[in-house]
């Protein structure tokens, strides 16, 4: 009897999982909003070396670019940048190989900065669905097509919904997810929150009335639902992404009005961790059945000015200080608020995680590549790639290192394929 091998029968759970899965390797080969394709700093992607040359790892490319603290991403081997050249905003779309300019589309700039800094964007594009996402400083909110640049709509936040300028400007990184619009963009008469249809710029819902943060909103499962959850200038809230309406609010901020809230809320297990500067520390919230509950909280924790931690197996890893006085590197064990390590003489920066490594990029053009654990810091690779300032956080994608400096935007291969170490 001739026997037959049966084939394998494509049940829509193993479709689902194989389609997952190519999804994910697609996004993850790509760096298309702020702190990356899930919003925590994490990198997957082509494995990294932690020996470089020492002049450092090649730069593929360098130029010149406007002013701005608006980061790059990356989006089917094309570079977005948001920048200020001159006397306007420009949306700029580059080649990733080499720098060189595919398309761009330039705006009236009207943003003036109080204090005489820096006046081009500060929030970080988001590119999906074909689709550019951009809001310049003084509340433009702006949708371009990714191939060509070809404006799709633009809204005015702060004519419409009195978005305040605040300290530095307005710096709401927009969240994209299922063809909506999320943003912190501190409008009055709830429009603190926002939902814009993607394709259309039309207003879904707002809600609230606190001014906005400089942290970015996240989508995580809060309490069994997809939730919106954002840390504004006043509070922690809970919002039902497709209503607006307002779940729970936890009032936490820093005491002193001169202030700012800058860390976006890291999500796990759902549990939020959140944590300011200005002799605020961190708190550790999970849901309850009044809204919220704090886990644990604590001044001496972590206490970060401007950077986003990341977690890494059960454990945070962040900035501890002000930008001005010099920052320590912390290691906090998640689920207690207890600080394992602390490594000293670091300055203000942001970090990437890739494996148990962390990339530290210092506001003044230092990167280190770090392997972390609860037990150990252990630098691994260190080197001067910018000069200072450099506040805007960096982009990773396909093991290739996006970071720009106050006028320039430089290229870094980090790739093991791509880095010969010295002898």
């Amino acid at each position: 009897m001739k026997h037959t091998v049966p084939r394998p029968v494509l049940t829509l759970r193993m479709l689902t999982v194989w389609v997952c899965l190519i999804g994910c390797e697609r996004a993850y080969a790509s760096w298309p909003q702020f702190l990356g394709p899930t919003r925590d700093g994490h990198y997957t992607g082509k494995a990294l070396s932690d020996e470089w040359p020492k002049e450092g790892p090649e730069r593929v490319w360098l130029r010149d670019v406007g002013q701005g603290f608006s980061g790059p991403i990356v989006q089917d081997h094309r570079l977005i940048l948001h920048h200020r050249p001159g006397g306007v905003d420009r949306l700029e779309c580059m080649d990733v190989r080499t720098g060189k300019t595919i398309w761009k589309q330039d705006t009236p700039a009207r943003y003036v900065d109080d204090f005489g800094f820096d006046e081009g964007p500060r929030a970080t594009p988001s590119v999906s669905e074909g689709l550019v996402t951009t809001v310049s400083a003084d509340g433009w909110i702006r949708c371009h097509q990714l191939e060509n640049g070809s404006p799709v709509w633009d809204v005015d936040g702060k004519t419409l919904w009195g978005s305040r300028k605040g300290f530095f400007g307005l710096a709401p990184s927009p969240l994209v997810d299922g063809g909506r619009v999320y943003l912190n963009l501190g409008g009055q008469k709830d429009r603190s929150v926002v939902c814009l249809d993607l394709k259309t710029g039309k207003l879904l819902w707002g809600t609230g009335s606190d001014e906005a943060s400089y942290a970015a909103p996240v989508l995580a499962q809060w309490k069994a639902a997809k939730t919106l959850l954002v840390l504004t200038r006043e509070a922690f809230v809970g919002i039902d992404p497709g209503t607006g309406k307002e779940h729970f609010r936890h009032a936490w901020r820093p005491r002193i009005d001169a202030s700012v809230s800058a860390a976006t809320p890291l999500i796990h297990s759902g549990q939020a961790f959140l944590t300011a500067s200005y002799d605020t520390g961190a708190v550790l919230l999970e849901p309850s059945a009044a809204g919220v509950r704090s886990v644990w909280e604590s001044e001496s924790a972590l206490s970060s000015h401007y950077t986003t931690p990341v977690l890494i197996n059960g454990y945070v890893y962040g900035l501890d200080g002000r930008q001005e006085r010099g920052c320590s590197l912390k290691c906090v064990e998640w689920s207690t608020g207890k600080v394992r390590w602390t490594e000293e003489g670091f300055p203000a920066g942001t970090l990437i995680a890739a494996g148990n490594r962390v990339l530290i990029l210092g506001d003044k053009g230092e990167l280190l590549m770090a392997e972390v654990t609860p037990e150990k810091y252990r630098l691994r690779a260190r080197a001067q790639i910018l000069p200072f300032l450099a506040r805007a956080h960096p982009a990773l994608s396909d093991g290739r290192f996006f970071a720009r400096s106050k006028d320039k935007l430089y290229c870094f291969e980090l790739s093991t394929s791509g880095n010969t170490p010295s002898k």
